[in-house]
């Protein structure tokens, strides 16, 4: 069984990591590495931005935040695990050493050049990454004929055109708004959750003693078909009472789908109770997003509990997950890693529900939301640092 999806590892692991520098042996360290120093120095640039003290920038404001959050931190996590991943299911290498290196670099250029005033250079360089990423996923693939993830390869490219179309209305090139980008890559990355928490989430639950996630093939084409269908309607655009109703079929097709899992069962397993519980902001952001449709709630609500709880709480249960896999490590989540899982979930339902209960105290909760997100991540960084720059501990590659 692929490290990615062990389930048990009955060694435990030695006091310290052996000597030896190991970032670039697999696509998950450096951009595990990277996404989560990010994530945790973001807010300050945000609060530099708001100063004005990073003098005028080429993407500022809300379109920056966004921008960020998923062609920034969230594609470096999609772009580590895949590559990850990629090389278990094809049996080929993705990316490692000098070429991992340089897609590592290439993505910080693209998060520097936005705070810059060189738009077309900006613009090329982040368009350039997921394509680059696109075509060291798509080379392993295709010679081992892994056409069961080839949708994968599709993915990444849509992320091209998402952040195209997103730095061409931003440079005047096009008068169609760049938030359909934003939205259309939020869908992206919605599908991707949806296909890979059906894939491991049943399976990491079952080898909990007394656990029995079920899946249905109805419901699972249910959940998977109106998530596509949501984004085919987000590119037309679609709007109003259709979208939300589209919404709310989708909402519950995942809510259903997430029950059969049996999430109780797993709340003495911290490594799986993380991956459930973000799991579920996925039917929450459907319904606000119906309900934002209707003009019941504010947009920003149904956005946020995708990206700070859904995106946010895989990403570091995944995180968390596979360093320790990758590595040779025993899995079991620490009380570091704990820390990190309620200090997101902690940001996410500040962010979502304090303004959706009080909107006076909207300020509050985005400065306490912010504050928690920065300090999950940070710690994250810190713990595991030396778990994604040296070698494994049990001796073997990777």
């Amino acid at each position: 069984m692929s490290p990615l999806l062990q389930l048990n590892n009955p060694s435990a692991a030695p006091a310290a990591s052996p000597p030896g520098f190991a970032l670039w042996q697999l696509g998950f360290r450096p951009f595990y590495l990277l996404a989560s120093v990010f994530a945790a120095l973001s807010i300050g640039l945000w609060a530099l931005q708001f100063a004005g003290w990073l003098g005028t920038p080429y993407l500022a404001g809300p379109m920056w935040h966004a921008h960020e959050m998923l062609f920034g931190f969230t594609l470096a996590v999609v772009v580590g695990f895949l590559f990850t991943a990629g090389r278990s299911w094809s049996g080929r290498p993705t990316p490692t050493g000098a070429a991992l290196m340089a897609l590592a670099a290439l993505w910080v250029a693209g998060r520097a050049l936005v705070l810059t005033p060189f738009g077309w250079a900006a613009a090329i360089v982040n368009v350039a990454f997921p394509l680059a990423a696109a075509i060291g996923l798509a080379i392993p693939f295709i010679a081992a004929r892994n056409k069961r993830n080839y949708f994968f390869i599709a993915l990444l490219l849509l992320m091209a055109a998402a952040v195209l179309g997103i730095h061409l209305a931003q440079l005047g090139v096009t008068t169609l708004p760049g938030w359909i980008g934003i939205q259309v890559a939020l869908d992206v990355v919605l599908f991707i959750m949806a296909v890979m928490g059906g894939r491991v989430i049943p399976m990491f639950t079952n080898a909990i003693d007394g656990a029995g996630a079920t899946k249905r093939p109805w419901l699972e084409k249910a959940a998977l078909g109106s998530t596509l269908a949501l984004l085919l309607a987000d590119m037309l655009p679609l709007h109003g009472a259709p979208l939300a109703l589209l919404a709310g079929v989708c909402a519950a097709a995942h809510l259903a789908r997430w029950a059969l899992w049996q999430p109780w069962k797993t709340l003495r397993t911290p490594l799986v109770w993380v991956l459930h519980v973000a799991y579920f902001w996925i039917p929450v952001y459907l319904v606000l997003r119906g309900l934002g449709e209707m003009g019941l709630v504010l947009p920003s609500l149904a956005s946020h509990a995708l990206t700070v709880g859904a995106i946010g709480g895989l990403i570091m249960g995944m995180m968390t997950r596979t360093a320790l896999g990758h590595t040779g490590r025993r899995l079991k989540a620490s009380r570091s890693d704990v820390a990190c899982y309620l200090l997101v979930l902690a940001a996410a339902l500040i962010r979502v529900f304090v303004p959706l209960l009080m909107p006076a105290q909207l300020v509050h909760a985005v400065l306490v939301s912010a504050s928690l997100w920065s300090a999950g991540f940070a710690l994250y960084a810190v713990t595991y640092w030396p778990v994604l720059t040296r070698v494994r501990v049990d001796g073997k590659p990777g």
